[in-house]
């Protein structure tokens, strides 16, 4: 059985990352609005230049592609999407702050959902941030499994 203060200290560590992940994606949506009214292909083509890239490569092409193509439109629906999925992360970061057992379902629900995707990227390619997107994630939903069904055994134990 884990002390009440580690419990408290895992959940607290995992309500931090699920903020930061919240943080990052709401900056993004942020930035995604500064190119409202912009030729963002020509912003896409001088972001690819300044990093030195060849634009006539894969990667960078997409990058370009992907910006001609948007709208102002498609910019506040990514923005507003964004910030749903701020909203989302830190409303679990707030659960598992608080210890809320909703929070710990959720956090091993939506971890499980990325395994699949995770496992199949790792598969395609391996790179150490796959890798490192796979492991944390894995030991995030295995940890809230193993909350779950601790805290299971123990209401099980003490209704007997």
């Amino acid at each position: 059985m884990l002390p009440a203060h580690l419990h408290q200290k895992g959940l607290r560590a995992v309500a931090v990352f699920e903020a930061f992940k919240g943080t990052i994606v709401l900056l993004a949506g942020f930035g995604l609005l500064t190119f409202l009214g912009r030729d963002a292909e020509v912003i896409a083509e001088q972001i690819v230049h300044r990093m030195h890239l060849d634009p006539a490569h894969h990667y960078p092409q997409i990058f370009i592609d992907a910006m001609a193509t948007l709208t102002d439109t498609r910019l506040w629906l990514l923005a507003g999407l964004a910030a749903v999925y701020a909203a989302v992360r830190f409303a679990e970061a707030y659960g598992l702050w608080h210890e809320r057992r909703w929070a710990e379902w959720f956090a091993a629900l939506s971890g499980s959902i990325y395994v699949p995707i995770e496992i199949y990227e790792v598969a395609q390619r391996v790179t150490w941030v796959r890798v490192t997107a796979l492991t944390v994630n894995l030991g995030i939903v295995a940890y809230m499994i193993w909350l779950l069904t601790e805290s299971r055994r123990r209401r099980t134990a003490a209704g007997k």
